[in-house]
């Protein structure tokens, strides 16, 4: 069977105009289906922008709202599925959240960032409530996806409550700013180690608004080892995620299988 390839956009497209950030997935998409990726994987905010102030308000949307619709119609002509991050709206309340919709143009999960970041963040949204939300993706060999954003992967207690739930390739659409490149550089692969997973940590990049994205978005094996990374500008990396590999490290890697448990209830 032929290792399952993903792609990874790291841009930051044009903060405030969706029109065009939806023309980049689109091209984004043919790029990555003439690869042979089956997943495209944009950054957090991605539809939008990130450092658009009020305007998240206004450029908002449903989770099944007219982006949506169109991504749809994106992934079934390209035959793949797509992940991308966006301001949703929910009644009352705003969220940041992050999409994945299926080669078929099905809305597969949404999920809503749990952990925000800094006070423009908390000032603008709602945190989410779930901190684990999957789901198997038969194009990418019945792999079990998770979805998490950004700030979440900084926190172990997040990624381990998706590996214990059988998350074999975790998605991360981000938005790291300067100064934080460890993150990119040096937490997420020992969040994949430490978990038994793959991580595709896809972010933005240049400067926008008071922010400087530092990009090096990566896919990270699970045995802490970059199998794809970005520099600093604007790039579309494709790699693969091998599920035999991922076994055969589970089997060798005793971290999940030695937790003590009983010995962690001071963490809740």
């Amino acid at each position: 069977m032929t290792t399952p390839r993903i792609a990874l956009l790291q841009s930051s497209g044009r903060p405030g105009d969706v029109g065009h950030n939806l023309r980049l997935l689109e091209e984004a998409a043919a790029r990555a289906a003439a690869a042979g990726a089956r997943l495209l994987v944009a950054p957090e905010m991605f539809l939008t922008g990130y450092a658009i102030g009020k305007r998240i308000s206004e450029l908002a949307e449903p989770a099944d709202g007219p982006a949506a619709d169109a991504l749809a119609r994106t992934a079934t002509r390209h035959g793949l599925a797509i992940c991308y991050g966006y301001p949703e709206r929910a009644g009352e309340q705003l969220f940041n959240s992050a999409q994945l919709i299926g080669p078929s143009g099905e809305r597969l999960l949404n999920y809503r960032k749990t952990h925000l970041f800094g006070a423009f963040e908390q000032r603008s949204f709602a945190p989410g409530h779930t901190p684990v939300v999957q789901v198997e993706l038969a194009e990418l060999g019945g792999l079990r996806v998770g979805v998490m954003i950004c700030y979440d992967v900084e926190f172990p207690e997040n990624v381990r409550a998706h590996a214990l739930a059988g998350t074999e390739l975790l998605l991360v659409p981000t938005a790291q700013m300067h100064p934080f490149q460890f993150v990119a550089e040096s937490l997420v692969p020992v969040r994949a180690f430490e978990n038994q997973l793959y991580v595709a940590y896809v972010n933005r990049c240049g400067p926008e608004g008071e922010f400087d994205f530092i990009g090096r978005s990566c896919l990270a094996g699970p045995d802490g080892i970059a199998r794809a990374r970005a520099g600093h500008g604007a790039e579309l990396l494709t790699a693969d995620v091998d599920p035999a590999f991922l076994a055969a490290s589970r089997q060798a890697n005793p971290y999940l299988h030695d937790r003590r448990p009983a010995l962690y209830t001071t963490l809740t």
